[in-house]
């Protein structure tokens, strides 16, 4: 077995979409970055990769590639499972936390646990997602940032 960490972190701006964990969040700032900003999906990308010994999302999917230009984070998620399997492992679970001051994200939770246990190929509730505020302090709290934090455990395939 091996253990990964991630972590993500994107500015906010108004009139951006907010995407997290693959679902589109109703949100009057959105995260920038090169792809979609998914800060989540970031985060469990570089956990699955960190386990595996592959590096991390930066290498693999440079922000510096025009051809990742506002991709869907997914996708990529979906490549890292590739990389992931054929280096022999499959996902156990992973446990993540989203930063966000608002909004909540809780209501959408569910949905989230769906679309990546779908991608991770786990059941959902090998799928722990969690949401916490930093409670009006710094720039999370001021509401000019995301971030998210993910463990994940791999098992080496039989």
């Amino acid at each position: 077995m091996r253990i990964g960490f991630g972590v993500d972190v994107h500015r906010l701006e108004k009139n951006k979409p907010l995407f997290i964990g693959g679902v589109k969040i109703p949100s009057e700032k959105g995260a920038v970055g090169h792809s979609d900003a998914d800060v989540l999906i970031h985060a469990i990308c570089d956990a699955l990769l960190g386990a595996a010994n592959l590096g991390d999302i930066g290498f693999h999917f440079s922000d510096q590639d025009p051809k990742f230009k506002g991709i869907d984070s997914k996708i990529l998620l979906r490549n890292v499972m590739v990389l992931v399997k054929d280096k022999g492992y499959s996902v156990g679970n992973i446990d993540a936390t989203v930063v966000l001051e608002k909004p909540k994200v809780n209501p959408h939770v569910p949905m989230i646990k769906e679309v990546l246990s779908e991608i991770l190929e786990v059941n959902l509730d090998d799928v722990s997602i969690k949401a916490t505020t930093h409670e009006k302090v710094d720039s999370f709290g001021n509401q000019e940032a995301i971030k998210s934090y993910c463990v994940c455990l791999l098992s080496r395939n039989a």
